[in-house]
């Protein structure tokens, strides 16, 4: 095993959690945002199914980006491909805010291209983000992912909050639903920046952060060096030729390989989750008495109990450790594709409110479980691949899941 624990004296851990939380919520605020908003987009484009369209739209450029950035992950500057990402998702917010204004807030087939560009952008954003961020917190504590992948869930959580807020609000107001959305796009805008801010200058600052990137430069890695210039470290050239045989690292294939077990339970995770929500949970489960609500409910309980799930393996004893039994629980969730189909046919909105919850609390339980459990026993450069690795297993499940979430739509006039 590799000794991943820092020198007790060492300074930041708390910070560093703080900082990845924040990171972690930057990473998907402003898509979270763009999904918390569907109502809005629901009364702008009620033909063009956005609530599926726009996923279906940012899947495969998250995918394929993911994938070209995963197989050369050894070569990439971490620290420009994480502040690409946060940037991107800048300008994207501004993009859609400016769409919205320039438009007056009127649909129409030009308005909903522009807006599933930006869609696409995110997709490219988020790789950059995702994998980069949980390869590079791969190497340190498994707490600082387990923070990152909570302010992912955060995230989401937050702007089902928000979006309720707004829309008690402004429910009777003039263009109450467009009001909302502009917020949400301020917020985000705001979001992404600090971002920007907090990892450009004051995370690869702290004591314990630039520890571990100094140990994993030290064993071979060259994605780091960006990182510890930033904060004040000069690696120098000729140390990563010496000891050739001791930098020796395993190749992605073979990472792939002896982790493939974890790799088939992200995918399965996020085929499940995401073949439900967000498009069955917005379009298909009936009319209820919370009438409007109902659809915003459900996405707030789902990103509620997400969040609530990814800390429950902070509780050691409730830490799922065990290879064959996390596998045995992500296949075990299927049964919730039975579930929901019976109970949207059948059943009253308190069980669907129920069951939603329960996605959201497995997702975001067996995340953490799988993104802290498979880099122990590896090196700081293998670690980084093993994150990217997983991360494209993530991609790849959401993909699907949102390319299956259309066989809900069968024999109802698609």
């Amino acid at each position: 095993m590799v000794d991943t624990e820092p020198p007790p004296r060492l300074e930041g851990k708390y910070a560093a959690i703080v900082i990845c939380w924040f990171l972690g919520i930057g990473g998907l605020f402003a898509w979270n945002s763009m999904l918390t908003i569907v109502d809005y987009y629901i009364y702008l484009f009620p033909k063009y199914h956005p609530s599926r369209v726009l996923t279906i739209v940012y899947q495969p450029f998250a995918f394929g980006t993911i994938a070209i950035l995963a197989y050369n992950e050894a070569k990439i500057n971490t620290r420009m491909r994480n502040l690409f990402g946060y940037t991107v998702y800048f300008f994207g917010i501004l993009a859609l805010l400016i769409l919205d204004l320039a438009t007056s807030g009127k649909g129409g087939i030009g308005t909903f291209i522009g807006i599933c560009i930006v869609s696409g952008v995110f997709g490219i954003a988020d790789a950059h983000v995702q994998g980069g961020m949980v390869g590079d917190l791969s190497y340190m504590l498994p707490e600082f992912i387990q923070s990152f992948l909570a302010g992912s869930a955060a995230s989401g959580a937050i702007t089902s909050v928000l979006r309720l807020i707004t829309k008690a609000v402004f429910e009777n107001s003039p263009n109450g639903l467009r009001k909302g959305a502009i917020l949400f796009f301020a917020l985000s805008s705001f979001f992404e920046l600090l971002c920007v801010v907090l990892y450009a200058s004051v995370f690869p600052k702290l004591a314990i952060v630039k520890y571990y990137r100094s140990k994993t430069a030290s064993e071979g890695s060259k994605t780091v060096s960006a990182d510890l210039a930033a904060a004040g470290i000069q690696t120098s050239p000729g140390e990563a030729k010496e000891d050739s045989k001791q930098h020796e690292r395993k190749g992605i294939k073979q990472l792939f390989v002896e982790n493939i077990d974890y790799a088939l339970d992200l995918f399965l995770i996020y085929v499940l989750t995401l073949s439900i929500f967000p498009g069955f949970l917005s379009e298909d489960t009936g009319s209820h008495s919370l009438g409007t609500w109902y659809a915003l409910v459900l996405i707030a309980m789902f990103n509620i109990c997400d969040l609530i799930g990814r800390y429950i393996p902070l509780v050691k004893i409730l830490n799922l450790e065990s290879r064959k039994l996390i596998t045995i629980a992500v296949i075990s969730r299927f049964l919730l594709i039975p579930a929901f189909y019976f109970t949207a046919k059948y059943g009253t909105q308190g069980w669907m409110i129920l069951l939603t919850s329960f996605l959201g609390l497995t997702n975001g339980y067996l995340t953490i479980c799988v993104f802290t459990s498979a880099p122990k026993g590896y090196k700081g450069p293998e670690q980084n691949a093993l994150g990217n690795m997983l991360v494209l297993c993530l991609l790849g499940g959401l993909f699907a899941g949102v390319t299956l979430d259309w066989l809900w739509l069968i024999g109802k006039g698609w």
